[in-house]
């Protein structure tokens, strides 16, 4: 059995103050988790208080201990799992932004092969992944309004609508 992690009278007060400023369930479980274990409450009961594995609590206490409350309340995950920053992305796409604005057109392949050729990696696995940079900076497919090949002219419609049935 682990030796039992000693949490101090100050730390629970500042448990208990970060409860009070959170807006985060996941984080209100962890603090209410260890807040638990400092008042001495066996992992089995907290357990089932929090719907946490008992091994998870302990682990809890330990990384709290060690790393603080920034361990237990901040957001690990970073969020931008890009290849890129938004700048680096804006910085690639002003030469194609050029191009578009001089009236060529800009296909997503020449695109594409820029952002593989800056970061290194292929894109083949994730396919939408150019259309979301894209998407990021607004750019956007403009596309000529599509006709019928076989529309009768302008000249015939005008002539049908003076057409009367009596």
């Amino acid at each position: 059995m682990p030796k039992r992690i000693v949490i101090e009278a100050k730390q629970i007060e500042e448990i208990e103050t970060a409860r009070k400023k959170n807006k985060s369930k996941k984080a209100e479980r962890r603090l209410k988790a260890i807040l638990m274990y400092a008042h001495g409450k066996a992992c089995e009961e907290i357990a089932s208080a929090t719907d946490y594995n008992e091994g998870y609590i302990y682990k809890l206490a330990a990384k709290y201990c060690k790393n603080g409350l920034e361990a237990i309340i901040g957001n690990h995950y970073k969020g931008n799992r890009r290849n890129m920053s938004f700048e680096e992305e804006t910085e690639l796409l002003k030469e194609f932004k050029a191009d578009a604005e001089k009236g060529q057109i800009v296909s997503t392949g020449k695109i594409k092969e820029a952002y593989e050729k800056k970061t290194g990696k292929s894109l083949d696995t994730n396919k939408g992944q150019i259309y979301r940079v894209l998407k990021r900076h607004k750019w956007r497919q403009v596309m000529p309004r599509s006709k019928h090949p076989n529309k009768a002219s302008d000249e015939v419609i005008e002539a049908s609508k003076k057409l009367k049935l009596r």
